[in-house]
């Protein structure tokens, strides 16, 4: 019954007072707006770049040989070129456990890639089968990556981006079809699926051509590779990856393994770590701002109340005259601000989630897309529940604490 009365009671008090009340609750509905929108658009924004990161790569390294060596060693002298080759890809595969996946890239800048439609200058790289699930070159349906037969028949068969297969074939399926790389006769046995990508280290992924490393020393007959791609189980990882790369390199070629220089390392897997610490500060900051507007939401929360009381210091009196108990004052004090804040907070996750359901998705590739963050709607729904039990208690403890006698004298 006392929630009802109290219910009741809240529907007059907003009736006599309506521009104090609606300007209450648009300062609880601006704030938990707020709250949940920027959370919203935080984690669509981290998602969009993550996901832009990840397009080059999930845990990868890229490891480029050619380095000179900064220290003299064992009566060596400093400035030694520093290369690697893929018998010792194939050894480090083989004895460092802490590596999951690895493959050399040899690459050829700008091959001739034609058919009869088109002719498109192009960098064609070979490399293990590996390299697909490390850089996420993922093949279209009905087509696949080189794999181990590949590799050990040196067949002429090649990888499209699909940038560069919509170029030779159109609309047209490539796979099966035949392209000439440097004049040679090549067929096409997959086209990378589509992706988002915002990093790279020779041109974007949809524009290459992959084939077998095997086939690509016997067109080119290069000794080292151009670099090789490593990959850890997880981004923390990675570091003894890299301890473990130096050190055998140090060890077969007579260098410091401490000596950085020798070789040059693009662990992409600290760019993800600041990605996530940023955005992990981004969020904080986000959140202050949506909470201190709650707080500002609050403290009017605290002034309508206080304004209540004077107008019903009277009818609290009499409450109290017939034995009303000092706990249900405040309870329905305190029950009266918390529906206020309630139906303010409600109606700002209406509002936000109707922001956030009709965004244009036209502004995905800049922004990603916001989504309604459980984390944040939580976190919402605390602050809110906070602010509305400390803006209502000092009212409501004033209220308490009135004595029967003056507060029916002052009326």
């Amino acid at each position: 019954m006392m929630p009802l009365l109290s219910i009741k009671q809240f529907f007059r008090d907003m009736r006599h007072q309506k521009m104090r009340t609606l300007m209450t609750m648009f300062g609880i509905l601006w704030g938990t707006v707020a709250i949940v929108l920027l959370m919203g658009f935080g984690t669509g924004l981290q998602q969009h770049n993550r996901k832009e990161m990840k397009g080059l790569g999930e845990n990868i390294s890229i490891v480029w040989g050619g380095g000179m060596t900064s220290k003299p060693w064992k009566g060596l002298p400093r400035g030694r070129r520093i290369w690697f080759t893929e018998e010792d890809i194939a050894r480090m595969k083989a004895s460092l456990n802490s590596i999951q996946r690895i493959s050399p890239e040899f690459t050829r800048w700008n091959a001739s890639v034609k058919n009869k439609r088109a002719n498109k200058l192009t960098r064609i790289s070979g490399v293990w089968p590996e390299f697909s699930e490390m850089r996420n070159i993922i093949p279209q349906m009905g087509g696949r990556f080189i794999n181990a037969l590949d590799m050990v028949e040196k067949r002429r068969v090649i990888v499209l981006g699909n940038e560069r297969a919509e170029d030779l074939f159109g609309q047209d399926d490539p796979v099966g079809k035949t392209v000439f790389v440097n004049n040679i006769p090549f067929t096409v046995i997959g086209v990378m699926k589509e992706k988002s990508q915002n990093s790279s280290y020779g041109g974007r992924d949809s524009r290459m051509g992959w084939i077998p490393s095997s086939t690509f020393k016997t067109m080119w007959s290069y000794r080292y590779p151009n670099n090789m791609i490593v990959q850890s189980p997880t981004p923390y990882a990675m570091s003894q990856v890299k301890d473990d790369i130096f050190g055998y390199m140090a060890n077969k070629y007579n260098f410091d393994p401490e000596d950085t220089e020798a070789l040059f390392i693009w662990d992409t897997t600290e760019g993800l770590k600041f990605l996530t610490t940023f955005f992990v500060a981004f969020k904080f900051f986000l959140v202050g701002i949506g909470c201190l507007t709650l707080i500002t939401g609050g403290i009017g929360v605290t002034n309508i109340m206080n304004v209540v009381l004077e107008e019903r210091t009277k009818e609290i009196g009499i409450k109290m005259a017939v034995g009303a108990k000092k706990a249900t004052i405040m309870g329905q004090f305190l029950f009266e601000t918390i529906l206020l804040t309630g139906l303010g907070g409600i109606l700002g996750f209406i509002m936000a989630a109707l922001v956030i359901g009709f965004f244009p998705r036209n502004f995905e590739d800049y922004i990603g897309v916001p989504t309604i963050d459980v984390t944040g709607a939580i976190f919402a729904v605390v602050v809110l529940g906070i602010v509305a039990l400390v803006s209502g208690y000092f009212p409501a403890r004033r209220a308490a604490n009135l004595e029967p006698v003056k507060a029916l004298k002052l009326f």
